[in-house]
């Protein structure tokens, strides 16, 4: 996949998958309001939507590569555009909820693909973080219009499957399917960092179930706790997101100089607090700095883990299955607020949800300490431990191919043993780019016995 040509069509796939979690407090809201269901049924159905995303991720896990981008791209724009069509269509609740779970599988296809194709970027969290600035300021802008044109429930879902058919034409500028010997050479590889790529997708799912179950039941907080209107609270949150759009601008240009273990842990403990504050709010002040606070450090955090996921593999695997498990805390999130609120208030949910963002920092921050992933600079490669080693080679005949291209699998490393000195000196010279036709492929580590 090319990097550069691919970026702009990932980026607009990446919005149409990830919008629906984004509505998620209007889409969980109206339901409650327009179709006589309770916080906790609606919630559900939130949770049921999420689930169906999820699960179309752990389906395309390591098998983008062998359909190509393009086809799974179209049949989740397609799920989309037809499941949030006909929510907003039905009348009747179990109408909706079948027609969301078909959604939702849509939606998470084609966050799976964007996913995949992020991982094989030069520089996977520049085109997260544009993905992020995309989806936020798509929702913002509905945030601000939606509360004024009424529609109960089917506005929302609506506004959804018009984004999926308006992304629709980016698809042909995605990769097809790849021949199957071809396929077949890159998918068989071991899945690198499985125990990082665990720890990173257990902490993600925790963390991200956290901080759903507080969007999810953030409309209900400021209508029901802080007396403020649907208009006031759609403006609160057009601003937060505006403020996310900063934060995820800040991050895109701080980029790596800090690493990733700063923003994480440091972002992840600032998340804590104003979930806190947030969830306690009773007034317009408190609920807006709640919001305001949490969304613009939210998705810098967000773009960060994307980006520590990608790097764990090239091939795109653990960035869809560490995605695929955040789905599947954001399903949880909607149900798991709803009845915390409900049992114990929006304070003490708040508390609860606080202490468990807590509690996976240490994790995921020890994950971004512990490996590097992906280095930085185009051409270098790491060994499997995260430590940079020299690459030597040389494509045969061709001085292009002497460095790779960061969406490539990493270079195989080969130890060559000699006896002689002067020996040493001539393998290095033959494995170098001025090297003749007979150059090897490997990286020369000489020494004497």
């Amino acid at each position: 996949m090319s990097s550069r040509r691919a970026a702009w069509p990932l980026v607009a796939v990446f919005t149409a998958g990830y919008l629906a979690s984004y509505l998620l407090p209007t889409i969980v809201g109206r339901l409650s309001v327009h179709l006589g269901l309770t916080p906790a049924q609606s919630g559900l159905v939130g949770s049921a939507l999420l689930l169906s995303s999820a699960s179309a991720g752990f389906t395309l896990a390591g098998r983008v590569e062998r359909y190509g981008s393009r086809t799974p791209a179209r049949v989740g724009l397609v799920l989309a555009a037809v499941g949030y069509g006909c929510a907003a269509l039905a009348g009747s609740v179990p109408l909706v909820v079948a027609s969301v779970l078909v959604g939702g599988f849509g939606s998470g296809a084609a966050t799976a693909v964007a996913a995949a194709g992020i991982a094989a970027q030069r520089d996977p969290h520049r085109t997260s973080s544009l993905g992020l600035l995309t989806v936020s300021a798509t929702a913002g802008a509905l945030y601000l219009t939606i509360p004024h044109l009424g529609g109960g429930h089917r506005l929302p879902f609506a506004a959804i499957a018009l984004v999926a058919l308006l992304v629709w034409p980016a698809t042909t500028r995605l990769n097809g399917p790849t021949a199957p010997e071809e396929s077949a050479s890159r998918i068989t590889g071991r899945l690198p960092h499985r125990r990082s790529g665990l720890v990173l997708a257990g902490g993600m799912l925790v963390w991200s179930m956290a901080q759903n179950a507080l969007w999810g039941v953030s409309s209900r907080i400021g209508v029901v706790q802080a007396g403020l209107t649907e208009v006031t609270v759609g403006a609160v949150f057009a601003a937060a997101l505006g403020a996310g759009l900063l934060g995820v601008m800040g991050a895109g240009v701080l980029g790596a100089r800090v690493g990733r273990a700063v923003p994480i842990g440091l972002g992840t403990v600032v998340i804590a607090v104003s979930i806190v504050v947030s969830s306690s709010a009773r007034d317009l002040g408190s609920f807006a700095t709640g919001e305001i606070l949490w969304n613009t450090v939210y998705p810098v955090v967000l773009s960060y883990l994307i980006g520590l996921a990608a790097s764990l593999d090239v091939r795109g695997r653990w960035a869809v299955l560490a995605g695929s498990a955040s789905s599947v805390g954001v399903a949880c999130g909607p149900l798991l607020g709803s009845v915390l609120s409900e049992k114990a208030g929006y304070p003490a949910m708040g508390l609860v949800l606080g202490a468990a963002t807590l509690l996976v920092a240490a994790p995921m921050t020890a994950v971004a300490l512990h490996t590097g992933g992906r280095p930085l600079v185009p051409g270098s490669v790491r060994r499997r431990g995260g430590a940079p080693a020299a690459l030597l080679a040389a494509t045969t005949g061709s001085l292009s191919g002497a460095v790779p291209k960061l969406g490539s699998p990493e270079q195989a490393v080969t130890e060559l043993r000699v006896r002689r000195r002067r020996l040493v000196r001539s393998a290095i010279r033959t494995a170098g780019p001025d090297g003749g036709p007979g150059q090897s492929n490997a990286y020369a580590s000489t020494s004497d016995r």
